[in-house]
């Protein structure tokens, strides 16, 4: 009979082999980064292009519109073409209920259908925060996006610090959002939110999915804070992680309102752009 002579280090390593590997922590997929193009206002307006190529040089992947088109006013299947030569896309755009009309509504659509952008926002009423009002506020936003669905395209609201302001036992946001569809986006603003002074990870959890895109900006007005995102003491981490989970988050938008002194608003965007990396790099690792 032949022998198999047992060699103790071979097996060790068979062994070891056979063993389950430790399963490895998925990493986080973030959002792409887009920048509201508010921002950069002035800049746009005295060099349309120059500054779509300056924001595309930072990294950016997307730009939201505010009523700025340069010279696509009337164009934007070539607007389309020019953010896609820069490597960018329109990641959604701010509007206001005077070109969602009946007479205007489904030209409003078409333009932005044709630019590739599918969401809207109305970004101020200030009937959002006024008890009289606010009722009719969200019966007209629901219509808008009742109609925007037939063209597969949605229509949602963003907030700024009064839609905090107490109501009928909550806020006005809770009413808005409590009286609209769960389909209506709801775009976030951190730095507003932070600003009234509410908790964002639980406004975010309270409508889950419906924060499918959210502003990351500080607003730093008499708290001592620099508008610079990532030299104050917001937990971004957190914050983004809960909008991925929570919120089904899919842009981050960075918005840049106000300027340290001896910057210009498109060197304060490129420093808060750096901020916000070095917090996706930390959660892609």
């Amino acid at each position: 009979m032949k022998y198999i002579s047992f060699n103790p280090i071979v097996w060790l390593c068979v062994l070891a082999l056979s063993l389950p590997t430790a399963a490895k922590q998925p990493q986080i997929k973030t959002p792409p980064i887009s920048v509201q193009l508010w921002s950069v206002k002035e800049a746009l307006k005295a060099d349309f292009h120059g500054t779509l190529e300056a924001l595309a040089n930072m990294g950016f992947a997307g730009v939201e519109f505010a009523g700025d088109f340069g010279p696509y006013g009337d164009n934007p299947s070539a607007l389309k073409k020019t953010l896609a030569k820069l490597g960018l896309q329109a990641s959604s755009a701010h509007i206001g209920f005077d070109v969602l009309t009946e007479q205007k509504l489904a030209h409003t659509l078409l333009f932005y259908k044709t630019l590739g952008v599918n969401t809207l926002y109305v970004p101020w009423d200030e009937r959002a925060w006024d008890a009289n009002r606010i009722a009719q506020f969200t019966e007209q936003l629901s219509a808008a996006h009742a109609q925007a669905r037939h063209f597969d395209m949605e229509i949602g609201f963003h907030n700024h610090e009064r839609e905090f302001e107490p109501y009928k036992e909550a806020t006005f946001w809770d009413y808005i959002a409590t009286h609209t569809s769960n389909s209506l986006p709801l775009q976030l603003d951190i730095g507003w939110v932070h600003y009234a002074q509410q908790d964002v990870q639980a406004l975010i959890k309270a409508y889950p999915q419906r924060t499918r895109s959210a502003h990351i900006k500080v607003v730093a007005k008499n708290n001592g804070l620099s508008p610079i995102l990532g030299n104050n003491g917001f937990q971004w981490d957190e914050i983004i992680q809960t909008l991925i989970a929570e919120g089904k988050t899919q842009w981050l938008v960075l918005e840049q309102e106000q300027y340290p002194e001896q910057m210009t608003p498109l060197q304060s965007v490129a420093a808060s752009k750096q901020g916000l990396d070095k917090v996706l790099a930390r959660l892609q690792n």
